[in-house]
């Protein structure tokens, strides 16, 4: 693997690689390495498993101390690739509370931010696609009726 950052890179089962390969990636495709999984309804409902994590998202928290608490996400920090999530917060020795930043990972999106206009257009091509499928199946539930 070069010193520099290379897209056509595929894999390697070497860890210090794959390290190296998110260490040295510009921002533009580290932004896509802060996904979270979406509950099962809207897996459903937009056909889709993972989606990249936006302010204003609402998450539920898998791991960890806070697991099962939800909230609003405040901050996307890309170079670190962690996430600030509003109502969790840890008491320093001062007396002072502030934020815990949380793994993609450990997160799971129960309710998308709808703001954006792209992102809603990509959602949008994405539910037409889920919604042919579904009326593909009962069309075919019907016809095994009669």
């Amino acid at each position: 693997m070069k010193k520099e950052f290379s897209i056509a890179w595929n894999s390697s089962k070497q860890p210090r690689k794959q390290r190296k390969y998110l260490a040295n990636a510009p921002i533009h495709i580290q932004k896509k390495f802060i996904r979270a999984n979406l509950a099962k309804d809207l897996r459903k409902k937009h056909g889709i498993r993972s989606i990249t994590l936006r302010n204003g998202d609402i998450v539920k928290i898998m791991r960890g101390k806070f697991k099962g608490k939800t909230g609003k996400i405040l901050k996307i920090r890309t170079k670190l690739r962690k996430i600030e999530v509003e109502g969790m917060q840890v008491k320093k020795q001062d007396g002072s509370k502030v934020n815990v930043s949380l793994r993609p990972s450990n997160l799971q999106i129960t309710e998308l931010n709808r703001d954006d206009k792209k992102r809603n257009k990509s959602l949008k091509f994405e539910t037409k696609s889920s919604v042919k499928e579904e009326v593909k199946v009962q069309k075919e539930k019907t016809e095994s009726k009669k």
